[in-house]
């Protein structure tokens, strides 16, 4: 107490100095329009600057979390777009378009959220590991999809990540058609580039161009069909002198990847005893 004394004793003219200045710019800025208005607007500004600050500060901290809904929102967008191109071909016959078969359709799959938390892209077999696993409901043979377009399929899983197979390794193989004809392929990677792979085996006679959207074909229990692959940059003759090898440049940019999402198939199982069942009944011989 007797510190605070004297040390209120050793500086009481700087705090009557600053006392006053406080008093007397209250009588100034109070009775006096000019000044009281310019102060106000000071003020003002200075607190929407700090308002602005703390917004841009605030949305930069929840950015992940909005690029993640935003990836998500995006996949589900491109099945739609899918079906609804789908149902206006038919409607040339059916002139009704059903909102309901729409939406059944797209609740065959069901979509988590995931991130991208380690990548491979300069080997000739590339990997890429996500941050979600057993745990959350990820299993092999599920689909992935980024922002730009497919992503790869997921190859092994553990409790709490799941490691994929991109695109862009030699090993992956998936089943991809031409938007505007509808004839398909397979889409694969010779390795190089991050940005180009191959779709083999379209027919001659599939007339591609460059720039046709490429798609995933929906023939296989990974993809629905109608997901964005990438666009067609070049066509050529495929090796085998019988088909075109169209290069693809994908919509993927493997080089930035971060928010992913994945595709479970609700009626996967049920597809794939099906195609036992067949496979059986065609190897067993007549009586």
């Amino acid at each position: 107490m007797a510190a605070l004394l004297e040390f209120l004793k050793r500086y009481n003219y700087w705090f009557i100095f600053i006392l006053l200045e406080v008093a007397s710019f209250v009588l100034l800025f109070r009775f006096n329009s000019y000044q009281g208005s310019v102060w106000f607007t000071q003020t003002n500004s200075a607190v929407a600057k700090v308002n602005s600050i703390y917004t841009d500060i605030e949305a930069f901290i929840h950015l992940d979390e909005v690029n993640a809904k935003l990836t998500k929102q995006n996949s589900v967008l491109q099945m739609q777009v899918s079906r609804l191109r789908e149902q206006l071909k038919d409607a040339k016959v059916q002139p009704t378009i059903n909102d309901r078969h729409i939406l059944d359709s797209l609740s065959g799959f069901r979509l988590y959220s995931a991130k991208v938390v380690s990548a491979s892209i300069v080997k000739n077999e590339n990997y890429i590991v996500i941050d979600k696993g057993a745990a959350d409901g990820i299993k092999p043979e599920m689909g992935v999809v980024g922002g730009g377009g497919v992503v790869g399929i997921v190859s092994m899983v553990n409790r709490h990540h799941s490691m994929v197979l991109p695109l862009i390794n030699r090993n992956s193989r998936i089943s991809c058609r031409i938007r505007r004809t509808g004839y398909y392929g397979s889409l694969t990677w010779e390795g190089g580039s991050i940005y180009y792979a191959n779709l083999m085996g379209v027919p001659q006679y599939a007339r591609a161009k460059h720039g046709d959207a490429i798609e995933t074909s929906g023939y296989s229990t990974v993809f629905p069909p109608g997901l964005f692959v990438g666009k067609v940059r070049d066509v050529k003759p495929a090796p085998d002198g019988l088909s075109m090898q169209l290069v693809v440049n994908l919509g993927t940019n493997f080089g930035n990847l971060r928010d992913v999402t994945v595709f479970e198939n609700l009626h996967k199982q049920d597809i794939l005893e099906l195609m036992e069942q067949s496979d059986s009944t065609i190897s067993k011989p007549a009586n």
